[in-house]
């Protein structure tokens, strides 16, 4: 029985999700300037779709906050097709990077100083776009929420009403019973939190493929650490 959310952690990571070239970080560019315009252009689309516009990006030599925000936008919005909504998504992602640059002068800055609000106040950056940013951008110790989250809870029959209320039980959990969570998974809770919801994806990814069920992970959950 799935009884908390460290429970639920430590299920999914005896499943051995993720390849052990993104472990523990999973998001590929963890800590880089390019989860900012990644947590826009993931929104309504597929993740591979977001590879393919950032390999664009970097073809065109943009590869940078100050680059990005000097570029044209028809030229961001260009490389970004394979995103979708590509006129949208290259004028926030513009903006975000001018305002980037303009309140903290640099990604490092930034990632040091910035803070829910403000990415909140930013056009096109919701709940789950600021936490992906905090959490993999910037280090921070941050749960994400996503679709897969709230699916995968509700299987578990945890029925949530808001994101925030998810968040609060996915955090109080592993924060309740970090002596046990980093026993097993040798981790800081920044990197727990990013390993943990990577886990989610990659564990509703494979359930979707037929490759895993709901019965493997609460019989797993049950297994000696």
């Amino acid at each position: 029985m799935i009884e908390s959310s460290a429970d639920l952690l430590l299920a999914l990571h005896k499943l051995r999700l993720i390849d052990d070239d993104r472990y523990p970080r999973w998001w590929r560019s963890y800590g880089t300037w390019a989860t900012l315009p990644e947590a826009i252009l993931t929104q309504q689309t597929r993740w591979a779709n977001v590879e393919r516009s950032m390999e664009n990006l970097l073809k065109l030599g943009l590869d940078g906050i100050d680059k990005i925000a000097a570029a044209d936008r028809l030229t961001i919005a260009r490389a970004i097709a394979p995103s979708g909504f590509c006129n949208q998504k290259a004028m926030r992602i513009a903006a975000l990077a001018r305002q980037t640059l303009d309140e903290f002068g640099d990604f490092d800055n930034f990632a040091l100083k910035v803070d829910r609000e403000w990415l909140l106040s930013r056009k096109g950056i919701g709940r789950e776009s600021a936490d992906s940013i905090l959490c993999y951008g910037c280090k921070r110790a941050v749960m994400v929420v996503d679709s897969y989250t709230a699916r995968l809870l509700g299987a578990l029959g945890r029925e949530f009403d808001e994101y925030d209320e998810i968040q609060r039980w996915l955090t109080f959990g592993v924060e309740n019973e970090f002596d046990r969570v980093a026993k097993a998974l040798r981790l800081d809770l920044e990197l727990t939190y990013a390993y943990f919801h990577g886990l989610i994806v990659e564990f509703s990814k494979a359930q979707k493929r037929g490759e895993t069920d709901i019965s493997r992970l609460t019989q797993r959950s049950n297994l000696k650490l």
